[in-house]
């Protein structure tokens, strides 16, 4: 019996044992098998990590903008630094020399036996990197690594930095095309599998290695065209200068047609290859402050600041360049016609609205036809013709451009975005339904551009509709990915989103915003005329609510949007400038600030893009000259040379050759200057003091430099004439001492007042 129940207990016993154990080998095999595997093999293997190198940013014509080459990281181990009784003051100090490092961080980072790695500098320069191999080989150093890496160029420094971003210590996108295309970009990282012995050095004598080469990243190629980008940060930047604007500034280049971006600007911008570094103005300020956390939160805003992409980040209320939009409504309506005519008196009462509607001009424009009223900018007339359009309609002909998309919650602020290949588009701000139609008020704000923000992207992208014949384009920046290899992998295809407008309304809209560039005497936008093209467009100038909410200031916004050629678009220009400074004496509007700046653009691009120009008689007579080249030519010679090329000439010594002239040949000068022709005579080594040439007419000025031996260019390409028209700004400051021959560029502008607002 005793036997028995020993038995029994034995056996129930083993087997509880045995389920135990069953239980444990179940658990160590099978449940937790991968956590045991991965254990096993991180005590067995050391794994090193081959970095891909990111794919190449190409802007339309195969040009770089963003590229990987190879540098290395330096890192320590302090684990094997102990382990081969390494001196951590000799590698610290050693390090220290060549990389730059604090010495006191690097010995702490030896202190930590336990790691076996501790990053010293990332991304050096292949030379740097020699020194630290070289020092490392001297001293017969294991503790001190060396492992390859990639770093990102951007050869064109800050040009178009705000579209193709940077990236981060880590190779990932932060900002623009890199962030937004980093999956493309970045493609899969190799690795190296080594076995390592119980202490984690790699084995020696083993055959085991394993390879996984790594994966390059994919090449996107942008819609920029490098060359336009360059002409509308150029006049950008000379803008910014000439109006004193305080905010920064925007601009896009657009193809109507297809929807591509040619360029995009926002300023201030900022080197790519070094994105960290802020303006010297705002250094000033972080090197001011008083603590640690307060120079951190300036430097964060700045370069937060510096960052954003005003040109389709920032919104703002659009004004009067809106009116082509609310144009474009009423005649796909057939409400207006080329025939009609509007009385303004300076203000029209609104019901439901408690304070009339003013038009910028006070006193009123008096009758006009629609093309008047256009190229006055009447907001009594536009408010007109929004009330002829209707709440109903006004309201889905902008959800028809793509300002928003509608919503069932009547008391929801509508946001509307393009839908552009890039990161950070902000949407529109606009009423709802219910809201928008309760009364007529917010329509005839509307209608003028008033009571809503959108962003420039969505204006451009909308006006580029109402120009192209009618029709909505989806607008894009990214035209091809391909393999590193060069092979296709995709390509975006211009696509229509919608028709808004008919093709016969759309020429009849061009024909009408021609005029407001073209004509020299009722346009408001003639400043941005640019001899030899035909140019259509609008202005605009919109208060900054926000800040006039918080401070009771009010800050502008000018604004112009060009088109051209008019009669067949090939690009819209627009160009926002936030906040320009009334100190410069100029009257602050759309039209005598943001107008010239797009002429300027549109002069430079238009050439480029191969528009031919057509100039009038006038424009040929007006327009600057180049000075031929008269050396070892007879005086009777060099006379004739000067008249055929539209300017004059003056002797000076008593031989019958040319021996020196003033300016050099090639020079761009003002028709109908006076070229110095030296015959066996030499130009005085005195120099002239610049004279100030701002408030003169471009004669008077040219009469005056001539004078002292100087001459003048211009920077517009205004070719008419005109006592309004002014010199506002010149290159070379007056008091300045230069050598006789200087040319010096002008700025010129059209100082009628009188057809200008601030709508």
């Amino acid at each position: 019996m005793m036997l028995s129940r020993a038995l029994f207990l034995m056996t129930a016993c083993g087997i509880v044992a045995f389920i135990v154990l069953a239980i444990q080998l179940y658990n160590i095999q099978i449940r937790d098998h991968d956590m045991y595997e991965s254990a096993a093999i991180e005590q067995q293997v050391r794994e090193t990590t081959i970095t891909a190198d990111r794919g190449t940013i190409y802007d339309r014509s195969g040009k770089i903008l963003a590229m990987s080459a190879s540098v290395e990281t330096v890192y320590i181990s302090p684990r094997e630094i102990q382990m081969y009784e390494e001196d951590p003051v000799l590698i610290a100090h050693g390090l220290s020399e060549i990389l730059g490092v604090d010495y006191e961080k690097i010995l702490a980072m030896t202190t930590d036996t336990k790691s076996w790695y501790k990053t010293i500098a990332r991304k050096l320069e292949p030379e740097l990197a020699d020194q630290v191999r070289a020092f490392k080989n001297e001293n017969k150093l294991i503790g001190v690594k060396i492992e390859p890496d990639t770093k990102r160029y951007y050869p064109y420094s800050s040009l178009c930095s705000h579209v193709i971003g940077f990236v981060g210590a880590e190779n990932t996108g932060w900002a623009g095309i890199e962030y937004s295309m980093n999956e493309t970009l970045s493609g899969t990282p190799g690795s190296i599998v080594r076995a390592k012995n119980s202490a984690g050095t790699d084995m020696l004598f083993t055959k085991y290695e394993y390879y996984q080469d790594a994966e390059d990243g994919n090449n996107v190629k942008l819609t920029i065209d490098t060359t336009i980008q360059y002409y509308l940060e150029k006049h950008l930047e000379q803008a910014v200068k000439d109006y004193a604007v305080m905010n920064g500034a925007a601009g896009i280049v657009m193809d109507p047609n297809t929807g591509e971006i040619l360029a995009m600007a926002s300023l201030g911008d900022f080197d790519l290859n070094n994105y960290q570094q802020v303006s010297e103005e705002a250094q000033a300020r972080i090197d001011a402050a008083e603590t640690e956390e307060e120079a951190a939160a300036i430097l964060s805003a700045e370069q937060t600041a510096q960052w954003r992409n005003k040109a389709m980040s920032d919104t703002y209320e659009p004004g009067s360049t809106f009116k082509i939009i609310t144009l474009a409504m009423a005649l796909e309506e057939g409400l207006v016609k080329l025939e009609d005519g509007f009385y303004c008196n300076g203000q029209i009462t609104i019901s439901g609205r408690d304070e009339p509607v003013n038009c910028w001009k006070t006193a009123g424009h008096g009758s006009q036809s629609l093309v008047q009223a256009v190229q006055h900018s009447c907001n009594v007339a536009f408010v007109n013709i929004g009330l002829q359009v209707g709440r109903e309609s006004f309201y889905d002909y902008c959800e028809a451009f793509g300002f928003f998309e509608d919503s069932t919650d009547s008391s929801a602020q509508l946001t509307g975005k393009t839908g552009i290949d890039l990161p950070g588009e902000s949407g529109s701000i606009w009423w709802s339904h219910d809201i928008f139609t309760y009364n007529y008020s917010q329509l005839a704000a509307a209608s003028f551009g008033q009571t809503f923000n959108i962003t420039p992207l969505q204006l451009i992208t909308s006006i580029s509709a109402c120009v192209n014949g009618g029709y909505l384009m989806q607008p894009y920046i990214v035209s091809e990915i391909t393999t590193v290899d060069g092979d296709l992998i995709s390509r975006t295809e211009p696509t229509v989103i919608r028709q808004v407008i008919s093709e016969e309304n759309s020429e009849t809209l061009r024909y009408i915003i021609e005029q407001v560039v073209g004509d020299r005497v009722e346009g408001t936008g003639k400043n941005a005329y640019v001899a030899g093209y035909r140019i259509g467009g609008k202005t605009g100038t919109s208060t900054n609510t926000v800040i006039e909410a918080q401070t009771g200031k009010k800050e502008y916004i000018v604004s112009f949007v060009g088109v051209a050629p008019a009669d067949d678009p090939q690009v819209v220009v627009l160009v926002l400038l936030d906040c320009p400074s009334e100190e410069t004496g100029l009257y602050i509007s759309g039209g005598q600030m943001a107008a010239p700046t797009v002429g300027n653009i549109m002069a430079d691009v238009l050439p480029y893009l191969g528009v031919e120009a057509n100039y009038t008689d006038e424009e040929l007579r007006l327009m600057d000259k180049t000075v031929p080249n008269m050396l070892k030519c007879s005086l009777v010679e060099a006379q004739a040379m000067l008249a055929n090329a539209g300017l004059t000439g003056r002797v000076i010594g008593d031989g019958d050759t040319v021996t020196m002239q003033l300016p050099h040949a090639g020079a761009v000068i003002a028709a109908q200057s006076e070229v110095i022709l030296y015959a066996d005579a030499e130009p005085s080594e005195e120099l002239e003091e610049m004279p100030d040439l701002s408030g003169l007419t471009y004669e008077i000025a040219r009469q005056r430099m001539g004078f002292y031996g100087l001459y003048v260019q211009r920077s517009d390409k205004m070719y008419y004439e005109a006592p309004t028209i002014q010199v506002t700004n010149q290159s070379i400051a007056p008091g300045t001492m230069v050598e006789h021959g200087t040319v010096v560029e002008v700025t010129l502008t059209d100082y009628d007042n009188s057809i200008y607002g601030r709508y």
